[in-house]
């Protein structure tokens, strides 16, 4: 006997008991973007290699650690791609859709990292993401904010999400506060742990964001990246502030945020929460007006945010957020008798041109009543809608309730479909 396969470790599969729910989720993203007039973007899964070096940094974790790469028949250096900002700009620079423009777009599909797999973070992990172009002004910072917040009024769960905020200035702040932070890290590093010490000559920044008890106790006193930022720095940041404020957005100054990319400028944030154990980030994003012209267009300013959907999903199910997820039927046609199941089948399909949002699944496989029963009841529908030969000789069907405490009852072939409109 052949030995089975299996999924690759941290790939995994979306069951039937969970599409329903992964579903809502994406259902709620594409109406969210809609409602803020952003069209949707759909990009290759495999992109240069480049793009990402050029794009993430060569020198962080993703480039150097974790990305799918792998040459092709033709020598050529192709990845997986581990995140959709980068894909996102070199579509729009390829067809012309960012220089002198103004872009909303958003996008949604599967991204790899090679990374150890645990809760609620795996190799292949789906993402949503939202990205304008062209607007250099600190109000489309307030409102992709302000679009992410709207996300968790929507699922339910905005009482358990925190918004973070920082600003991280341009990129000739950002490079003179580097210098002092390297100052820093040097005298104290011989309280640094191994990572931190080979980033505190790459990626400085990252320090900060260690998750080592350690390494955030030597940090105590560095200095802050806010203390060298210009007025208009200053200034852009306090307005997306005022912004937030007038929404009514609360918000955390977190001057230690510094997202782990390294084309952010000026505004950062983050959404986290404490549901997910370690794993805290949900939604994370900020502004990086030098990427499109990194990766080969014309300068064009931009803002973005990325949000895992295996997060979402996860906090909904851990936190019990499930109401208004449909269930995958709605309603089950039993047929009893000869031949009534071939009329049951033509009354369906009828029901199904009537009442299109309705699902409807009709038995097949024969069997008695008990165990058409046992099948409707499993496939979580609301009703089971029985048909036998003394419904068909009479134009009626009877309706038994499985999932409430209604009681059976007979109606009319021709009411059906006002009591399925009522079941969505």
């Amino acid at each position: 006997m052949s030995k089975t396969i299996q999924a690759i470790r941290g790939m995994n599969d979306c069951l039937p008991s969970e599409t329903n729910i992964w579903q809502k989720v994406e259902a709620t993203l594409r109406k969210v973007a809609s409602n803020y007039g952003f069209a949707e973007i759909r990009m290759p899964i495999v992109e240069s290699t480049a793009l990402f070096k050029r794009s993430i940094g060569e020198v962080t974790d993703i480039v150097e650690k974790e990305m799918y790469t792998f040459d092709d028949r033709n020598g050529d250096s192709l990845t997986l791609r581990p995140e959709g900002t980068a894909s996102c700009v070199r579509a729009g620079n390829q067809h012309g859709l960012l220089y002198n423009q103004e872009q909303r777009l958003w996008y949604m599909g599967p991204m790899f990292r090679h990374e150890r797999p645990q809760k609620g973070r795996y190799r292949q992990f789906h993402q949503f993401g939202i990205e304008a172009f062209g607007f250099a002004t600190p109000d489309i910072d307030a409102e992709i904010i302000s679009l992410s917040a709207r996300l968790w009024k929507e699922l339910g769960i905005a009482e358990f999400v925190t918004l973070e905020l920082n600003s991280l200035g341009s990129n000739e702040e950002r490079a003179t506060y580097r210098n002092a932070l390297v100052e820093f890290l040097t005298e104290k590093e011989a309280l640094l742990d191994e990572d931190s010490k080979r980033r505190m000559h790459t990626n400085p920044l990252r320090v900060l964001d260690s998750k080592n008890p350690e390494v955030q106790q030597a940090l105590v006193g560095a200095p802050k990246l806010m203390d060298y930022l210009g007025e208009e720095s200053k200034t852009h940041f306090e307005q997306v502030l005022a912004r937030l404020d007038a929404a009514g957005i609360k918000y955390v100054i977190n001057d230690k945020l510094v997202r782990g990319l390294d084309y952010y400028n000026r505004t950062v944030f983050e959404w986290t929460t404490d549901s997910l154990g370690a794993q805290g980030t949900v939604c994370a994003g900020g502004r990086y007006d030098g990427l499109v012209e990194q990766l080969g267009g014309k300068a064009t300013p931009a803002f973005g945010f990325a949000l895992g959907i295996e997060r979402l999903v996860l906090m909904l199910t851990s936190l019990d957020k499930l109401e208004g997820i449909r269930p995958q039927v709605d309603a089950y046609v039993i047929s009893l008798g000869d031949g009534v199941d071939i009329k049951a089948t033509a009354l369906a399909e009828l029901w199904r041109d009537q009442v299109p949002q309705t699902r409807i699944q009709t038995h097949c496989g024969g069997g008695n009543m008990k165990k058409q029963m046992k099948r409707a009841d499993k496939s979580g529908a609301q009703i089971a809608i029985i048909i036998g030969e003394d419904e068909i000789a009479n134009q009626v069907v009877t309706i038994k309730y499985l999932r409430g405490q209604q009681e059976q009852q007979q109606v009319g072939i021709n009411e059906i479909p006002a009591l399925l409109t009522n079941l969505v």
